[in-house]
């Protein structure tokens, strides 16, 4: 996308947004709360629409203009919330089939292909989380749940996954596990992991996208933009940095 601009009722709340990435590339966008991560997010699933000006222009994929559904088998979309209030009282392996249909549930009028079925088995077992196919998301924990919606994510094979804060409220083992599994996800397909944590940022994940009031305020290498000073820049307290096993912690 070039020179984007998008708003949000009457305000606007991305300003000048020129980004690119690459298919399969692995890349964090990072910033603090409202800092329009979630906007941006919607205007990469064609959610939300930029305003048109001259010289702006959006492709994903390489296209301009997609269908919502389609655009889903490429892309797959884990948000911070549950997909609809049914999902709560669907069983795990439903969940997971239900995203071949970007549906909240499996609805009477949807034909599910033991195809289907064998796929989304394939995903949950891939979060570790084939145990969950009989039981309902609502009993689930919040980092159980976590994983079933990746593995729904997962079932067209999409090119890229899109995380939307992963890590909120799952408790410190739960995050540890779940970092863990996307590693594994991160060895075949792309990821776009957006969050405010930085122990969120995988191994994996080489570049660094930030973002403040809405705009993008640095675009580069891990290695030269987790530090310190860059750090205290953009959430706007003192901090200090370690990394450990290719994850980088603050305090």
């Amino acid at each position: 996308m070039a020179s984007v601009d998008v708003a949000r009722g009457d305000k606007v709340v991305l300003h000048d947004i020129n980004l690119r990435i690459a298919g399969g590339e692995h890349i964090a966008i990072l910033g603090p709360n409202g800092c329009g991560k979630s906007t941006l997010i919607k205007a990469i699933t064609c959610e939300c629409y930029p305003i048109v000006r001259p010289g702006m222009e959006i492709k994903i994929f390489g296209r301009d203009r997609w269908d919502v559904q389609q655009l889903r088998k490429h892309l797959g979309v884990v948000a911070a919330e549950l997909p609809g209030e049914r999902t709560a009282v669907t069983r795990g392996l439903d969940a997971a089939v239900s995203g071949f249909f970007s549906s909240s549930t499996i609805w009477p009028n949807l034909v599910v292909t033991d195809g289907m079925r064998a796929t989304a088995l394939e995903m949950l077992a891939l979060m570790g989380a084939e145990y969950l196919r009989d039981r309902l998301v609502g009993e689930m924990s919040a980092g159980e749940k976590r994983r079933v919606m990746i593995a729904r994510s997962l079932v067209h094979r999409p090119e890229m996954l899109l995380l939307d804060e992963p890590s909120n409220a799952l408790d410190l083992s739960a995050q540890h596990e779940l970092r863990e599994i996307l590693r594994k996800v991160a060895s075949t397909t792309g990821l776009i992991m957006v969050t405010h944590h930085l122990a969120d940022i995988l191994p994996e994940i080489d570049r660094v996208v930030m973002m403040s009031a809405g705009r993008i305020v640095a675009d580069g290498s891990k290695r030269d933009l987790l530090t310190a000073p860059r750090l205290r820049e953009l959430f706007g307290i003192e901090l200090e940095l370690v990394e450990r096993n290719g994850y980088w912690h603050s305090w």
